[in-house]
């Protein structure tokens, strides 16, 4: 009977995510997870049950460090790493591009929602399929057409970290990957994992046990 007022622990379930009606392939304690009809896109609920290895809550250049570095040991680019809040809780906003083997990017948005002993991440996985770089090529030609002279600028700074001009290792964000073309490329897989993200953003439930959760202080 005293069950009944045991204090629930927050687990996987503590957060839900509209599935979109997506199929679920995996749900066990770490993670939950999607994927669309055309098998590109992959969402996902992840609970991590120990303390998050993340530098710091409080500080946006450590953390944009820490991500770059972590990013570009295995080739890949930062897009975006914000710190923003949701309901008074901190968490870190990051979109990522890593090279597939053969060709073509894929894209990863998550939500990182670190507290004292775990961490939630919300994550859209999202990858080029078929016929890849049509966005990179008509964002290029689009500004070389505009401006003849533009060709020697965009052979040096086509690709660059967005918060740290001097960082060139790993595979960097080009201006094909900003977001004012997202509109021009709705079917991307950038643009669909930016959409995804923020849609989940706006629509996260919590459970109660997620405000008895310490902070995470770093």
């Amino acid at each position: 009977m005293f069950q009944f007022f045991r204090k629930q622990k927050a687990n996987i379930h503590s957060i839900t995510i509209a599935d979109f009606g997506w199929t679920n392939t995996e749900n066990n304690n770490s993670i939950i997870q999607w994927i669309n009809p055309e098998n590109t896109i992959a969402l996902s609920v992840n609970f991590f049950d120990i303390p998050p290895d993340i530098p710091t809550i409080k500080d946006i250049d450590i953390l944009r460090k820490f991500y770059r570095t972590m990013v570009a040991n295995i080739n890949g680019g930062l897009i975006e790493v914000e710190l923003l809040q949701l309901k008074e809780i901190p968490f870190i906003k990051t979109l990522i591009k890593i090279p597939q083997k053969t060709s073509g990017i894929t894209y990863i948005a998550s939500l990182t929602f670190p507290f004292k002993t775990c961490s939630f991440v919300l994550k859209v996985q999202a990858a080029e399929r078929g016929m890849t770089g049509m966005r990179d090529t008509f964002v290029a030609n689009s500004l070389i057409s505009g401006n003849p002279a533009f060709t020697e600028e965009i052979e040096h700074g086509w690709s660059v970290d967005p918060y740290d001009n001097n960082f060139k290792s790993g595979t960097l964000m080009n201006r094909s990957e900003q977001q004012i073309y997202d509109i021009k490329f709705p079917y991307h897989p950038l643009t669909q994992a930016r959409q995804l993200i923020s849609r989940i953003e706006k629509d996260i439930q919590w459970k109660s046990e997620i405000s008895k959760l310490q902070p995470f202080y770093n």
